[in-house]
């Protein structure tokens, strides 16, 4: 086998490993699967009748956002389980292993993928349930969906990046949720940017998050594009680049620490 190979092979069987540990500890599937659907519900049938999105029913317009900061938060687990094995010392078990080093870190973003998978499923389950319905072609909606997971892939860099540099498990969740949970607000997920205060709307229009909620919205319903969706796709690009030599350089001195 080439080193290719060989690296290939070790992020899926190291994926593979962090996907069953989901099976023997299912609480984790509360947190990316039962939060987002109580977000869906709260602000459908709580704070839907109150928000004004123009010809858009609330809940074709919450949807995609919605979707959107379930695909970013859906990183945490790595950030959890990076920041378990640096505490619990399974660094040392690993550097001992004759494996491609990085493995570690790419095979649980790689079990993110399927997690997200679980999680479109389930949101888009929910969302028509709730009344949500798409308008668009079957190639966007295909192309919405694999966007979706290209959003879900960077911000996992993220997360593994703060469960490499957090001191516990615990400090990873409150880093995670701390940074992007007010970006994830700040932008045009939950109401339209226009409706927030005249110094806000700077932030939230030019908020990234922004960009790949309205190319969702636009791939999904109909909305007009722009330039969000290449944004989008672009910001995604620019995340992986910048957190994934970030996190293989932080799980290097954590290897070389250990």
């Amino acid at each position: 086998m080439t080193a290719i190979q060989y690296a290939v092979s070790d992020t899926f069987v190291l994926a593979k490993r962090s996907l069953k540990r989901i099976r023997c500890q299912p609480d984790l599937l509360v947190s990316f699967t039962i939060q987002p659907i109580m977000f869906v519900l709260l602000f459908v049938y709580v704070f839907g009748g109150a928000i004004d999105t123009g010809a858009l029913d609330y809940v074709d317009f919450l949807m995609p956002g919605i979707i959107v900061q379930s695909m970013v938060f859906g990183g945490f687990v790595t950030a959890l389980g990076l920041a378990e094995d640096l505490k619990k010392g399974l660094i040392d078990r690993f550097r001992s292993l004759p494996m491609w080093s990085p493995a570690v870190v790419s095979g649980r973003i790689l079990a993110d993928v399927g997690t997200n998978v679980i999680q479109l499923v389930i949101m888009f389950a929910v969302g028509i349930a709730a009344g949500f319905r798409f308008n668009a072609s079957l190639a966007e909606i295909v192309a919405g969906l694999a966007l979706l997971l290209l959003i879900g892939y960077a911000f996992s860099w993220v997360f593994a990046f703060i469960g490499l540099s957090a001191s516990s498990p615990e400090a990873s969740r409150a880093y995670g949720f701390t940074i992007l949970f007010p970006v994830t607000f700040v932008s045009s997920a939950f109401v339209p940017p226009d409706t927030m205060p005249n110094w806000l709307q700077p932030i939230a229009e030019y908020n990234p998050f922004t960009t790949m909620v309205d190319a969702t919205r636009a791939l999904f319903v109909g909305t007009e594009a722009g330039n969000d969706i290449w944004g989008a796709v672009a910001w995604s690009v620019g995340i992986i680049a910048v957190f994934g030599v970030l996190s293989v350089w932080r799980y290097r001195r954590a290897v070389g620490r250990a």
